[in-house]
């Protein structure tokens, strides 16, 4: 009988993590848990979250072994380094422990499901020193079941422990995360990653450039599991090496080229050229949105570029070239202008019906605006007369197109709310909220509240600046303060209404009739009083 063949397993389950010294990108996490053991201050309730691929379920299995593992000579007691030898480290290992429970809450949502669990936990474990149960996915479960789970979740039995997996944290209630410690699983760098799948191709026999490495790692975004896989395909891609042209090719990075060179004539105003690169690049295929994309991740890497050189291995030799030589040229409020309007058009050729259209539109107002002078130029030779006094005429009137015309400055909250026209839900914190302690030019100072988040303030100080046309400096500052539009309005309120109730005919008329009360009031020549 000829003997059986092994199935093939994927990259990602053949080096799964099997002790904490294989999880990779954890080491805060591994610590923590490794003083709990040693101190024997263990929680009942673990909650692992973080993005996909990062060993949230490895490592509930992990710590799993850790708490049941009796080491080579069946003594030993928790540890953070399982033997994995020992029958409860290999059934762990194995998926077939008795006593370790794994659920995925995708697909077991309801509260029967979660009966079956507190019905079992009065039960003491068959072999190992804790019954566990590890939930995946667990923010899926339904109000009923998070419901349900909660008393057992916070007295459970001495030999019982919950490890919960999650991506989406703010689904979790509440309730549930206040009885759980949670740790917050991290993105693995690029860096690590690289160097974990240099490993693993060595393992593997499989010759690797470095550079392709990097690309993967880069492509994996944190993800241990995502990178492994894109490697399982690299690897079937290639023929028997994995190079750097050859993943560039399988990921669709081939035409970063043709991004780049359509990034330049954007910088050189060349509108032709521009809508001609775009259509050449929409016969081949290429998405509008991904043109857009590409165009931004370019952005980006220019202005890292200018910040912190090109030194990134991920990046081929042209594109290093490239970056440099638009970082030595560009300054860096105009590549946030670049960023801000590629940013914008990206999100109009995604909700856009003709998207082809739209991004020939979004660029043609980029290359519009890359004709214009710089506004921070413009006005500093106009404060400095060197335009005002040669009469030197300015490009397509640069001051009225790039900027808000220079309007009189408010000088009271009134003013500023009136400014605030345009959008509603700021005009009306603005109104029932802001407090101002000082107002003072383009500064301005409110008291802190605790309905002013500080997303409010930059939206503030961006809408004043659009409205004004100058920089405002909107802070938060403890002090003497005006009262705000809504509570000045309450109090002329209450005074007008004491009024009226000290007039001579109302105090007779509550003295005739003592059970009547003022319910309603339109002027003081107007009033109604009912019984």
């Amino acid at each position: 009988m000829s003997e059986s063949v092994q199935p093939y397993r994927v990259l990602a389950r053949k080096y799964r993590p099997q002790n904490f010294n294989e999880l990779i990108g954890q080491d805060a996490m591994v610590t923590t848990l490794a003083n709990a053991i040693k101190r024997e201050r263990l929680a009942h309730a673990f909650l692992l979250t973080g993005v996909r691929g990062v060993g949230k379920t490895s490592t509930a299995r992990l710590i799993a072994k850790a708490l049941n593992c009796i080491g080579t000579d069946g003594q030993g007691g928790p540890t953070i380094d399982p033997c994995g030898v020992c029958e409860p480290c290999v059934a762990i290992a194995e998926g077939r422990h008795i006593d370790v429970v794994e659920m995925d809450a995708a697909s077991h949502t309801g509260i029967d499901d979660v009966r079956e669990i507190i019905e079992a936990v009065r039960y003491s474990s068959v072999s190992a020193r804790y019954k566990i149960y590890i939930i995946d996915e667990v923010h899926m479960l339904s109000k009923p079941a998070f419901n349900g789970l909660l008393k057992t979740l916070e007295e459970p039995p001495a030999h019982v422990k919950f490890l919960f997996a999650t991506t989406e944290v703010h689904k979790v209630p509440i309730t549930v995360l206040s009885r759980c410690q949670r740790f917050d699983l991290r993105r693995i760098p690029a860096d690590k990653l690289a160097s974990h799948f240099a490993g693993v191709v060595a393992k593997e026999g499989v010759e690797a450039d470095p550079e392709a490495l990097a690309l993967i790692a880069r492509a994996a975004e944190g993800s241990a599991r995502d990178g492994l896989s894109i490697l399982d395909q690299a690897i079937a891609h290639g023929s028997g090496r994995v190079e750097a042209a050859q993943v560039r090719d399988m990921l669709g990075l081939s035409d970063r080229g043709a991004i780049r060179r359509l990034f330049g004539e954007l910088l050189k105003g060349d509108a032709a050229a521009v809508l001609d690169g775009v259509r050449g690049q929409y016969e081949l295929g290429v998405e509008p949105v991904a043109m857009i994309h590409g165009l931004l991740e370019t952005c980006h890497g220019v202005t890292r570029a200018k910040v912190a050189g090109t030194d990134d291995p991920a990046l081929s030799v042209e594109e290093r070239e490239d970056y440099a030589e638009w970082a030595g040229k560009l300054g860096f409020a105009t590549l946030h202008r670049l960023w801000q309007l590629l940013l914008k058009g990206h999100g109009e050729v995604q909700s856009a019906a003709m998207p082809i259209e739209a991004a020939e539109m979004a660029l043609l107002r980029v290359v519009h605006a890359s004709q214009l002078p710089d506004p921070g130029e413009v006005a500093r030779k106009l404060a400095s007369g060197e335009l005002g006094v040669t009469g030197a005429p300015v490009p397509i009137s640069a001051p009225a197109e790039s900027q808000a015309p220079l309007l009189a400055l408010p000088g009271s909250g009134p003013e500023i709310h009136a400014l605030l026209r345009g959008d509603a839900k700021l005009q009306l914190y603005f109104h029932d909220n802001a407090r101002i302690v000082k107002l003072q030019g383009t500064e301005l100072t409110l008291a802190p509240s605790e309905r002013l988040q500080p997303d409010f303030f930059v939206a503030l100080a961006a809408r004043l600046k659009d409205a004004t046309g100058h920089r405002w400096t909107v802070q938060v500052a403890a002090g003497p303060h005006e009262l705000s539009m809504r509570d000045r309005e309450l109090a002329e309120e209450d005074a007008a209404r004491a009024a009226i109730l000290e007039s001579p005919l109302v105090k007779a008329t509550l003295q005739a009739f003592p059970d009547a009360e003022l319910i309603d009031y339109s002027a003081p020549e107007t009033r109604s009083i009912a019984s």
